[in-house]
Order: C-alpha cells, then structure tokens, then sequence
C-alpha cells in the first residue's frame, strides 16, 4: 500500500508567464506557495486482472488503455503499470483555481515511483507531469502548478525559452513568513470551474502576437520580481498593495475573468481593509485571496457577503509518501 500527499498552490507572482506559448518566446519567471490542503493518492496490490481506480466516480477495467481518468490513463500507459487499485482524495473539490490538477498529476506519478520502488528527484517529477498534461493531453496549461506541488513551500522559478526551469526557495524570514499567514486571506466563491477555456484564450492571443496581451503578460512579470523584492525586504504590505496592481491587470486579459458579483466582493474587501488581492488560478471563480492589513474588518465585510473562509498555512514538503508497506 502506498499513500502519497501532494499539496495545493496559491500564485504569489508571475502567472500566466508559466505557459509556453510566453515563455517559449520570453522567458518566464513566477513565485508560488504550496499550502497544507492536499490531494492524496493511494496505490494498492490488486488481486484480480482489472484496474481499480476510484475518484469522484469509478472505474473497472482490463485495458488501461480504456481508463476515462485522462491522467490516470497517461500514467498507467506511461509506466506500463499492471492493475492496480488507485484511489484519489482532496481537501478541496477541483477547479476551485488551487492548482489541483498538477498536484493529482505529480501525486499520482509520486504513487507510482514510489510502488515501483524506483527513485525520482523532484525536477523529475514536475516535468513528466508537465509532459502528461501539456505534451500527452494537450492542455493549455503550464508549469506553476506542477512545480510547486513536487516542491512545495514559497518559491521562485525562472524558465528559460527552451523551457528549463530554475528552482531556488523565496528567502523570506521566518517572522515575514508567520505575518504572510496571518494576513493572506482565502475565501470561496461558490464557483468551481474549469480553467482551459481561460488558458486558451491565453495561449491563442499569444500565440498570435496579440498586443495588449503579451504587454500584460510582461507587465505580471515584471510586477512578479518587484514582489519577490519586498517579500525578501520584509515589505509584506507592500506585497499586499502589489497585489491590487496585479488583478487589475489580470482581469484585463479575458472577459471571463471576472464578474459582477466577485469584482463586488473584492470592492467591500477593499473597503474595509484590505490592500490588495486576487481570483488565486486563471480566473473565473473559486478561490479569492485577499492581503487584510485589517484582518477582523476583512473577513466580517466577506461573512457579511455570504463568503466562507478556508483557512490555511504554507507547506514546505511537497509531495510527500506517507505510507510504504
């Protein structure tokens, strides 16, 4: 039996330049946080001929090759995997904009190093689950959500046009790092959705020299190492109001970003103490993360607009086995 935990994300800085229809012409560069809510995958011994995998519906089959799950379907494929008993679970439900299905890729392919009782370096990880859902699917994603789910904690990656990432951990103190918590915010907005109609708008735009969007794009990048500045300078407000600059320009990259009712919510956020925040994910609903110098006048101005909070901490595991017998 094999158990594995793989936390979820929230974007601090540079999304969107993830993707290689940016950094394949520009370079990118993003800084993201793994958080304590995870996926969780389990791999059994099965003792029949059939592949067992069970998530939010479930499946028996004889040929992997016939599994609906898309990504369990590449996995198994991919490492020639005899029938197994797979088993997913997450603390938050998918398409809630946290990263979700980068961190069941990377659990799942962690499961099955782990059952196979072969070594993987992080680095590894995160580029076969880019490959499984950028190469072997064709999704219109990129590689934050991978990369920090098989990393974890608060970190800043560089990629270059051939798509090489650099790794190397926020040198945020511990005392920045205890104030992040404390005044980041998340609350649910009731919509769950997915994210590739958004990332193809973005990918398409891009991909045809779209103006206005490769200048916002440079503009996150930038904003994206200004934050990285006065994270590391103990600026945490200042990351807070950085924040505020970032979603108005986010919200101009699609029409879909945002609606009337979210840009309401975030209005009364602002108005009572917050400096900053944005949808955490490609927009369009789930998460909204706020910066609240005034923590207590945010989150009743948010309960007064029906919102529910999901508290959280930062996560420096990564992805993680849990059990090995």
């Amino acid at each position: 039996m094999i158990l594995v935990r793989t936390p979820l994300r929230i974007s601090i800085g540079g999304g969107g330049s993830d993707l290689p229809s940016y950094y394949e012409r520009f370079g990118g560069f993003f800084i993201s946080a793994a958080i304590d809510k995870h996926v969780y995958i389990g791999i059994n011994k099965i003792f029949t001929k059939e592949y067992s995998i069970r998530y939010s519906s479930q499946e028996r089959v004889t040929d992997p090759g016939k599994i609906v799950h898309r990504i369990v379907r590449e996995a198994v494929k991919l490492h020639q995997l005899g029938p197994v008993e797979i088993v997913s679970l997450a603390d938050i439900p998918a398409g809630t904009g946290l990263g979700s299905s980068g961190s069941f890729t990377v659990a799942l392919l962690r499961a099955i190093y782990a059952y196979k009782r072969e070594p993987v370096t992080m680095n590894s990880l995160a580029e076969e689950a880019c490959h499984i859902e950028m190469n072997l699917l064709n999704e219109p994603v990129g590689k934050q959500d991978q990369y920090i789910a098989a990393f974890g904690g608060i970190t800043c990656f560089e990629i270059d046009r051939g798509g090489q990432v650099e790794v190397s951990p926020l040198a945020i103190s511990n005392r920045g790092l205890h104030d992040l918590e404390d005044h980041l915010l998340l609350f649910f907005t009731g919509y769950s959705r997915s994210a590739s109609d958004l990332l193809a708008d973005q990918k398409s735009k891009s991909q045809s020299d779209d103006a206005d969007m490769i200048n916002n794009l440079h503009f996150v990048v930038d904003l994206g190492r200004q934050i990285k500045k006065v994270l590391i300078a103990g600026d945490n407000a200042g990351f807070g109001r950085l924040m505020h600059e970032h979603w108005l320009h986010k919200r101009k990259r699609s029409a879909g970003m945002s609606n009337d009712s979210i840009n309401r919510w975030y209005d009364a956020a602002m108005a009572n103490g917050a400096l900053g925040g944005k949808l955490v994910g490609a927009g369009g609903g789930g998460f909204l993360m706020l910066y609240a110098e005034d923590i207590s006048g945010v989150r009743d101005a948010m309960v007064n607009e029906g919102l529910d909070e999901v508290r959280f901490k930062f996560d420096f595991d990564g992805s993680t086995v849990l059990v090995r017998e």
